[in-house]
């Protein structure tokens, strides 16, 4: 798949300022150095140049800007069905869960309004945004497109047999990301696999942003699997990757 010819639309200062950043307090210790400017300074610009560089980095192995791979393989082990994406944004988890169960297909939801154009801008249509890399990534002809809700899904009981939702749901709130739960356990069918993706509140999001990425606050993953278990689900699994928290979630019974 080509990634390069991928588009999702984050802004640039998310995936490349820190390393402009970085060149911007290289080139202010090159002049410091030729000016013989003050031993203090240059050890505050020497100290922010190495804070951008790491953060450059930090978000190179983050990767926002292109399909990050399946966190778990437990994920709908069966490699078929119907799965739902919770908040599909421009198709990064939607492409994700294509590619990596090529048998299934998917619901890209979005409610493809005010949250969608704060974080990828108002070019274009959101859905001929979303259509595009759906259609680049070979996988158009088993995905569908539909706006709506996540506190309220237009679907009936047990209608999928996973969900995906990578860095949605903990744009919610507490009360909005706990219904969001209890709607995903309704639209699921029993024994159907639920996989949470999450901004980590970790060394990773605070050294390149500090708090700015944090969509959940302060919500750890004893919050997240409380929530999950009140909401009715199993917790199957869960792990970490850079600036990533997963849950893998099972809703009990028989799988169908």
């Amino acid at each position: 798949m080509p990634q390069s010819s991928l588009d999702f639309a984050y802004p640039w200062w998310l995936s490349h300022g820190h390393l402009i950043l970085a060149a911007v307090f290289a080139a202010t210790l090159v002049a410091g150095r030729v000016f013989s400017w003050a031993r203090w300074l240059m050890i505050v610009l020497g100290l922010a140049f190495i804070w951008a560089a790491t953060a450059a980095t930090a978000m190179h192995w983050i990767g926002i800007n292109v399909v990050p791979a399946l966190p778990t393989q437990a994920f709908l082990q069966t490699g078929e069905g119907r799965v739902l994406d919770l908040g599909a944004g421009t198709g990064r988890s939607s492409i994700m869960v294509l590619t990596e169960r090529p048998r299934t297909s998917l619901v890209a939801l979005d409610l493809f309004g005010d949250s969608f154009e704060h974080h990828f801008g108002q070019e274009g249509s959101p859905e001929d945004r979303l259509l595009r890399n759906l259609r680049v990534a070979g996988v158009e002809s088993r995905a569908t497109i539909q706006r709506g809700d996540m506190l309220s899904l237009p679907f009936d009981a047990d209608a999928f047999d996973g969900i995906v939702s990578a860095y949605a749901i903990d744009h919610l709130g507490r009360t909005g990301a706990a219904k969001a739960l209890a709607e995903a356990h309704r639209v699921l069918k029993p024994g159907g696999d639920c996989l949470l993706m999450l901004v980590a509140n970790d060394r990773w999001t605070k050294l390149a942003f500090g708090p700015l990425l944090a969509h959940g606050g302060t919500s750890g993953v004893e919050w997240w699997r409380e929530r999950a278990i009140a909401a009715g689900f199993d917790v199957i699994e869960e792990g970490t990757r850079p600036a990533t928290l997963f849950l893998l979630l099972r809703k009990p019974g028989p799988r169908t």
